[in-house]
């Protein structure tokens, strides 16, 4: 009995010592809200929200408004950066584009909310990346929105359609490489410009990592919307698994 149980306590102990039994480092996602034009009176609600959210999940988070922060250094701690309504154009130096750029192809993830596709005109790898540049929106309204992938993560158990109120942007050099989760039905609202298809929302594998979008997220009630939480909680998913 006794060597038997010395067989047990040397296993375990064994495979600690490699670090099998050994728990992972948390997720680290940082938070970028840097505004250079229009700044959205819901980033701070945005925030609060997503500070929620990783605090029920185990993620480790941190926001930044500060481009000196992009530094293959600092950005090598995070899995995930959550781009939240950030405006403005050249807002990286060179050497911050070539650090979110390792980012990317070393695997990172990238979440982009509402005005992440309103900033950073000049980068045509940027675009890319975040699937398109905001063109222009009428005024805030109630629309329809059609869910065409309900598998994925952030997607997942959603109705078909979804009537939401939010400020619905039109878009300008469209990746058509994303993959459309959610298209806004023009005939709903008042003020769109793409015609037959809309998309809203999308995602896809860029440069060896993962992007997420989602045009929703203007108001300050989007932030407290359990379908508008849902959905971006699986964008960060979807981004985070390999």
């Amino acid at each position: 009995m006794k060597k038997a149980f010395s067989i047990i306590v040397f296993l375990l102990v064994t495979f600690d010592s490699f670090g099998f039994a050994q728990k992972k480092d948390p997720v680290r996602l940082l938070i970028f809200s840097y505004t250079q034009k229009y700044r959205h009176k819901s980033i701070e609600t945005g925030i609060v929200a997503l500070e929620k959210l990783a605090k029920e999940k185990g993620y480790l988070i941190e926001k930044t408004e500060n481009v000196n922060d992009f530094t293959n250094d600092n950005l090598k701690r995070f899995k995930v950066l959550i781009f939240l309504n950030p405006t403005g154009s050249n807002i990286f130096s060179d050497e911050q584009k070539k650090a979110f750029q390792a980012f990317i192809r070393n695997g990172g993830g990238f979440v982009g909310i509402h005005a992440a596709t309103d900033c950073n005109y000049e980068w045509e790898w940027y675009g890319k990346l975040v699937g398109a540049f905001f063109a222009d929106h009428p005024k805030i309204q109630e629309a329809k929105l059609n869910v065409l992938k309900r598998s994925h993560p952030s997607t997942k158990g959603f109705p078909k359609e979804w009537l939401h109120k939010d400020e619905w942007y039109n878009f300008k050099d469209f990746n058509k490489n994303v993959n459309v989760l959610i298209s806004v039905d023009e005939q709903s609202y008042t003020g769109g410009k793409m015609k037959d298809f809309h998309p809203i929302s999308w995602y896809h594998e860029f440069d060896g990592g993962k992007a997420f979008y989602t045009a929703l997220g203007h108001t300050d009630e989007c932030y407290t919307d359990k379908l508008f939480l849902k959905h971006i909680t699986g964008g960060i998913e979807y981004v985070i698994k390999k």
